[in-house]
């Protein structure tokens, strides 16, 4: 697949990754894990997001923590903050830089019984931060860029030692900002997706994507 711009990426679609398999180089997987034990890859359509507290105990994550992890790079995520009103309006957060970075994620290789292989991850979250929580209080976790290779050195690393690379990543190096509907649709794909809004209004409503 080509690398080219997306603005509004959706589970069970293909993201970039970057795994640590030994190549280091920019490959699609499907969001949504699908464990390599799973009978059915419909599960990956459960498992977008992984929580950092439970990632060591998790029969989902705890074999990917220790042995495949992935960085999965971006220039922003979306959330949608609810209004008094009962509805949903939906918020662009990114670095104050607009530099993309990196989110921590795991991946899994499935077989299918034809021996078909799918490559699945998820991206894994933690607390909001400051800047995030009036939005939702999970976000994605955000590595920093000297934490890459870190994470993403081939072998296995016990929990204790790994798990330690992901933190909060500083509120006030990020800012957000309204955008319009369009990104309620996953068929949505275009440049006004990332488009301020001047004005905020309600959105449909539509569920967080970082749990």
């Amino acid at each position: 697949m080509p690398l080219g711009s997306r603005y509004n990426i959706a589970p069970s679609q293909e993201i970039a990754v970057v795994a640590n398999d030994g190549g280091n180089q920019i490959d699609f997987y499907r969001w949504g894990l699908v464990p390599f034990w799973a009978k059915d890859p419909a599960i990956g359509n459960k498992l977008i997001n992984a929580r950092m507290e439970t990632l060591a105990d998790k029969p989902a994550y705890r074999s990917a923590l220790r042995s495949r992890r992935c960085l999965i790079p971006a220039d922003g995520f979306y959330e949608w903050k609810r209004e008094k009103g009962g509805g949903k309006v939906p918020m662009r957060i990114r670095l104050k830089s607009h530099e993309p970075f990196a989110f921590a994620g795991l991946w899994e290789k499935w077989r299918g019984a034809d021996g078909a292989e799918l490559r699945t991850c998820t991206i894994i979250t933690g607390a909001a931060n400051e800047l995030v929580r009036p939005i939702h209080d999970r976000m994605p976790v955000i590595l920093q860029p000297e934490r890459y290779r870190e994470w993403i050195e081939p072998g296995d690393r016990e929990p204790q030692d790994i798990l330690p690379v992901l933190s909060s990543y500083p509120a006030e190096a990020m800012e957000a900002y309204a955008v319009g509907n369009s990104v309620n649709s996953p068929m949505s794909d275009t440049p006004d997706c990332v488009e301020p809004l001047k004005t905020a209004r309600p959105g449909n409503s539509q569920p967080g994507l970082f749990e």
